[in-house]
């Protein structure tokens, strides 16, 4: 880290990078070093001060869990607090048996067991025994990396996995692609068409060839961590090193994933370290008699709005087993990096829940988990160390500062964070604003309000935005009218408005960009409705935790047109190198008119919200020469009218005025609510 420097005989101090790049952040400096020196601190405790790396340290799942060795198994867990453990299972009749008897390990909490290679099959279930001063029960292993549940008795059980041919990698090396990066956000088990649990391999070979022809470089995967109920969309988690066995085998995980990397698609695991599901006999709750083994313990163990229990960061075998985490999915499944869900209640004491963060003193006011800070700056190190391509972003809505800043600059070192604030202005605007009052000047700030040393994802929305209770944004637009008045011969004015604002609304959200977009499985042709998993409310109905594929589908439908419209728009943005880097420099605004024009390289985005008035002859300063129309909202293929000729070039007219700037008048025609992009040739 930069420290005091002498110049030219004077003191001057060196600011930390991230108080560099923002000065309003410099009356905070001594808590931004504060916790950047806390998290090399740890490092170099973890490390033992360089003599092995974060990488070496994070390599638990190497010695815990259930292990086939050369000859017979292994099998260690860390219960600081038991007396006895025994593996109990089928190949013991569920019995205490003193050969299957673990013996701790001298000094330690952990417990050891050692077994030949008859004494152990492959699919058999097993669970440990636990006892401890008090009480007993039995227990799934935390290292678990293969859970299941019986259909009838729903239980759940480990179960040995030692399958005689190990999945064989066909892609090796794979680098993902972030020039710019569009994540299509999924969920393998609604991802089929059917009223049903997808699996692995109806994914890999009916929904990745779709994410591949729409044009998306990565997915990112939700719910793949082991979790007993379904709908909790896979937050609350049981067993952290375990691939959900709902949707299949860990190869058949695999084979999706290889068969993304060879379509040149990046797999983003939503990896959940805020919480953890409160179930005894499933999860880490109570794993050996002491509630508080992974957890926080008094008023911080549980977390008030989520039901689930609250990672004890300040603990060094926590840290052991969150980091060992990162490394597995990296290591075992190829996995190109994470989105960490719920940062914003691990960054806080409070969770986030009733703060308003209207200020920077709102994140340095000592209401900061400071040793989930340093646990997720750790995570992005090791994570990086382990593969220096990985992607890493994080969830997070209050807007601590640093959050994707580097690491050597005072960050915390996130590759990404999440632009949360796109999505709730869509929903706030679409719910409480007439179209007549869409203002140009506040969309354009919202979708390019983000701190420059910190790179986003933009999205208008996920799947937070439809989950029970709520809506997808073409279903806010259009509502019941979808089911009566989707069909393209029979298009109403309701539909008509809704499938003109869907498109701009994902234009001028996706044009904004920097650094990557995102787009929830369906919603780029506008799925309709809700999610809405099977619960004892809607009586345990598969009914909208699928995907409609047939919809867009159709040609019939207009599902169809905003399926297309997309694909090409992401070929648009895709067709600059490093899109996301090209400087967003506003040409024109005008919140009368509702008119709003700027550029990316050689890129114009025009966009008229006004949903009445359209103008002939608009002109706008840009830079002089030729430019062409390479997407028109209002094209006939995506549901538009067709009114403008997009075949015609467009040459600058000449003014005097503007001579030295190299600038001109573009004039064009825009119709009422529609957006055109424009290239320079």
């Amino acid at each position: 880290m930069k420290a005091n420097s002498e110049t030219k005989g004077t003191s001057k101090k060196v600011h930390i990078g991230l108080v560099q790049n923002d000065s309003w952040l410099e009356p905070f400096e001594d808590a931004i070093r504060g916790r950047h020196e806390h998290a090399v601190w740890k490092i170099n405790q973890l490390t033992r001060n360089g003599k092995i790396t974060l990488s070496d340290f994070a390599s638990g799942h190497l010695y815990f869990g259930l292990h086939k060795q050369i000859r017979g198994w292994v099998f260690r867990e860390w219960a600081p607090n038991a007396t006895d453990i025994y593996l109990i299972g089928d190949f013991n009749d569920w019995k205490e048996d003193e050969k299957y008897r673990c013996k701790r390990i001298e000094g330690t909490g952990n417990w050891e067991l050692r077994l030949k290679e008859k004494d152990l099959k492959h699919g058999q279930l097993y669970k440990m025994k636990v006892k401890w001063n008090g009480g007993e029960g039995e227990r799934i292993p935390a290292w678990c990396r293969r859970v299941v549940q019986d259909d009838q008795t729903k239980i759940f059980s480990a179960q040995v996995w030692n399958p005689a041919v190990p999945y064989v990698w066909k892609k090796a090396g794979f680098k993902p692609k972030k020039n710019p990066l569009l994540i299509y956000e999924c969920h393998v088990g609604m991802g089929e068409d059917a009223e049903k649990v997808g699996t692995y391999e109806e994914f890999r070979l009916n929904v990745l060839p779709r994410v591949a022809k729409d044009g998306y470089n990565a997915i990112q995967v939700m719910a793949i961590q082991e979790h007993p109920y379904y709908g909790s969309f896979g937050y609350h988690v049981s067993s952290f090193f375990a691939p959900s066995s709902r949707f299949g085998t860990p190869e058949e995980l695999k084979a999706l994933i290889d068969e993304a990397h060879r379509l040149g698609i990046s797999v983003i695991m939503d990896i959940v370290h805020s919480h953890a599901v409160k179930n005894e006999v499933e999860g880490l709750g109570n794993l050996c008699g002491d509630p508080n083994q992974f957890f926080y313990p008094g008023e911080r163990h549980e977390h008030p709005a989520w039901d689930s229990l609250c990672f004890d960061y300040g603990k060094d075998e926590v840290l052991h087993f969150l980091l060992s985490n990162c490394k597995y999915w990296l290591e075992e499944f190829h996995f190109d990096g994470f989105r960490f869900d719920g940062v914003t209640s691990m960054l806080y004491y409070s969770h986030g829940l009733g703060e308003a963060f209207c200020g920077y003193g709102d994140y340095f006011n000592g209401h900061e988990d400071d040793n989930a800070i340093c646990y997720l700056t750790l995570a992005n190190c090791l994570i990086h160390e382990v593969n220096p391509e990985a992607i890493t972003i994080a969830e997070e809505v209050s807007g601590m500062p640093g959050l994707a800043a580097k690491f050597e600059d005072g960050g915390y070192g996130f590759d990404y964070r999440m632009a949360m604030n796109i999505p709730d202005y869509w929903i706030k605007t679409i719910k409480e604003q007439s179209d007549e009052n869409w203002k140009p000047s506040s969309i354009f700030w919202e979708v390019k309000n983000r701190r420059p040393d910190e790179k986003t994802i933009s999205y208008c929305e996920s799947h937070d935005q439809a989950l029970v209770g709520d809506k997808t944004i073409i279903f806010r637009l259009i509502d019941a009218d979808m089911y009566w008045h989707f069909a393209k011969k029979d298009v109403n004015g309701v539909a008509e408005r809704g499938i003109a604002l869907h498109k701009m609304i994902r234009l001028v959200t996706a044009a904004a960009i920097n650094g990557g977009y995102l787009n929830f499985m369906g919603n780029e042709f506008g799925h309709p409705e809700w999610i809405d998993f099977p619960r004892e409310g809607n009586g345990w109905s598969y009914k909208y935790a699928r995907r409609q594929w047939h919809l867009v589908d159709n040609p019939d439908l207009c599902y169809h047109w905003l399926g297309d419209f997309d694909r090409e728009m992401l070929k648009v943005i895709k067709s600059v190198r490093n899109f996301q880097n090209k400087p967003v420099v506003e040409i024109w605004h005008n919140d009368g008119d509702q008119v709003l024009a700027f550029m990316r390289g050689d890129l114009v985005f025009v966009f008229n919200f006004s949903p009445t008035q359209s103008f002939t002859d608009y002109g706008f300063l840009v830079p002089t020469g030729s430019y062409e129309v390479v997407l028109n909202t209002d094209a006939v293929q995506f549901g538009g009218h067709g009114f403008a000729d997009d075949t015609v070039t467009h040459f600058t007219n000449y003014d005097p005025l503007y001579v030295q700037d190299h600038k001109e008048w573009l004039k064009l025609y825009i119709p009422a609510r529609s957006a055109v992009v424009l290239k320079k040739i």
